[in-house]
């Protein structure tokens, strides 16, 4: 496993993600991941803490540097609840559940964000404050975390290891038919 690739392809995943979404400072992102997927596995086979370190140095200083919240969603036996900051769940009104990500039930990706962040809490959900964007790494089902009308943003080369890369960004609905003006 070549981690400085996979940080690579992380941060420029990120990268292409920040420039299409437009995110307003404070905006919620969220980031599922199978470090599994990562390393060529089946997701949910084989966890990899060491690619979920390297995702997340290429994620993480680039959300800090744009003033964003970062959630980051656990695999489906934790029922993709997710790891945010403790001021990041009171901002929003988050209720905190009791319990800490591991390798084997939340994932190494949620396992290896909870050990970095400052004050770490697990949420059930995002209580109705959707996030405005997220990258999905290895088809692991983000999409209940995000508002209604998710738009896809497409890269050239959309892997992180072996790993399928889905990002989406939000817009808010367009209503109001054939009349109506839109920016």
């Amino acid at each position: 496993m070549d981690v400085e690739k996979i940080r690579r392809q992380a941060a420029a995943c990120m990268e292409t993600l920040l420039e299409a979404a437009n995110l307003a400072p404070g905006s919620l992102i969220v980031i599922g991941c199978s470090t599994s997927e990562v390393i060529g596995k089946k997701i949910g086979s084989e966890s990899s803490p060491q690619a979920a370190e390297a995702i997340f140095q290429g994620i993480y200083p680039l959300a800090e540097s744009h003033q964003l919240r970062l959630a980051a969603q656990c695999c489906e036996h934790l029922n993709r609840a997710l790891v945010v900051e403790k001021e990041t769940a009171e901002k929003f009104g988050f209720e905190p559940v009791t319990v800490i990500p591991v390798n084997q039930a939340g994932g190494s990706w949620a396992t290896y964000v909870y050990s970095q962040f400052k004050h770490p809490v697990v949420v059930e959900n995002l209580n109705g404050h959707l996030a405005y964007a997220g990258i999905d790494i290895g088809e692991t089902c983000i999409g209940m975390h995000l508002r209604p009308v998710a738009v896809m943003v497409r890269m050239p080369e959309p892997y992180i290891g072996e790993a399928r890369v889905t990002m989406v960004r939000t817009r808010p609905k367009l209503i109001g038919g054939e009349r109506a003006k839109y920016e």
